[in-house]
């Protein structure tokens, strides 16, 4: 049996192309990215709907981090960002180079492809896939079922091992087609069609700027952006202030050595994680946007607990007593 290997979003049009390969008799093996940017933190470090796409497809999936690439091509993309700060075009030779190193690790002949015709703006033009193909050294790798009787035969099909009239000629924007194929397919377990990628998301870029203009930065730095209310403190100090209680667990669990962790000691209120310089002046203006958050925000001082880590149930190491911030005081510093 011929073996090919799958970019497995998790979205619809992912699973349409394996299923349509799974008719032609071809053992499929997902490849599943994941990273820091995408919107959904438990997606990010499981596969999310990828993994449960694989099990109703019935195949395997690995996955692979692509947090550090992403990283530097925020830095520098060569061939510029789309309408956000999202550098699709570099993103996808950087997916397709790998997937070439996976594909050749795993015996596989060839590359699967959900990607349709002029279906993204920026990365799924005609001349762009056929630039991006040649950039990512996979010209004739890569198999498009669902538009591929629009496109140049690949190597698979010249070598008889699947069959170009099986294949598609879906293109645009449209998914009236795709969703019919789900129905015939049997296919459930897929997500609405919105896009994933954080660097999309005017809001989550207004966060990410600010961080570019502050370097260095990690990772690490960039999950911190997914959650709560974020403050510069100052050219070296980032504040985040928990919105609600999701929020907060996410804060938490993206806590870094050398953060410091503030919360309210007596009443109900926001976790707050700072990281860069913690002295003082920083911690007393954290501790008082913190009590602004909290229940106490109309008391004339609220107790805030330091934490050095994110047991916030512990004994506080340190407690600042605050004047909770005005509504005002602190906008000039609030980032989102």
């Amino acid at each position: 049996m011929t073996k090919a290997m799958a970019l497995l979003s998790g979205g619809l049009d992912s699973s349409l192309a394996i299923k349509l390969m799974q008719q032609q008799g071809i053992e499929v093996i997902g490849l599943h990215f994941v990273s820091v940017f995408l919107k959904d933190a438990e997606h990010a470090a499981t596969g999310g709907n990828a993994t449960l796409a694989a099990k109703e497809l019935g195949i395997e999936v690995h996955l692979r981090d692509s947090s550090e690439t992403m990283l530097a091509l925020l830095k520098n993309p060569p061939h510029g960002f789309g309408k956000n700060l999202n550098p699709c075009i570099d993103c996808r030779i950087a997916m397709l180079r790998r997937a070439a190193e996976f594909m050749r690790e795993i015996g596989a002949k060839f590359i699967i492809s959900g990607e349709v015709v002029g279906q993204r703006p920026m990365s799924q033009r005609r001349h762009a896939i056929d630039m991006i193909d040649r950039k990512a050294d996979v010209v004739g790798l890569v198999v498009r079922p669902l538009c591929g009787k629009i496109l140049p035969p690949t190597n698979a099909e010249r070598a008889g091992l699947i069959d170009r009239e099986k294949m598609l000629a879906i293109s645009g924007r449209g998914r009236k087609e795709q969703l019919a194929l789900a129905q015939e397919f049997g296919l459930t377990e897929f997500p609405n069609p919105a896009g994933g990628c954080l660097l999309t998301e005017n809001t989550f870029v207004v966060k990410i700027q600010d961080v570019l203009d502050h370097p260095p930065f990690t990772t690490a730095d960039m999950a911190l952006l997914k959650a709560g209310r974020h403050f510069r403190l100052d050219a070296h100090t980032k504040a985040a202030v928990g919105r609600n209680e999701k929020d907060n667990e996410h804060l938490v669990s993206f806590i870094a050595p050398g953060d410091t962790i503030l919360c309210a000691v007596d009443l109900a209120g926001p976790v707050m994680v700072v990281r860069g310089d913690t002295g003082e002046r920083n911690l007393e203006t954290a501790a008082r946007i913190t009590a602004r958050y909290s229940q106490g925000r109309d008391k004339e001082t609220v107790r805030i607990g330091l934490y050095a880590t994110g047991d916030i149930e512990a004994e506080p190491i340190k407690i600042f007593t605050v004047r909770p911030a005005g509504p005002d005081e602190f906008r000039g510093q609030l980032i989102l």
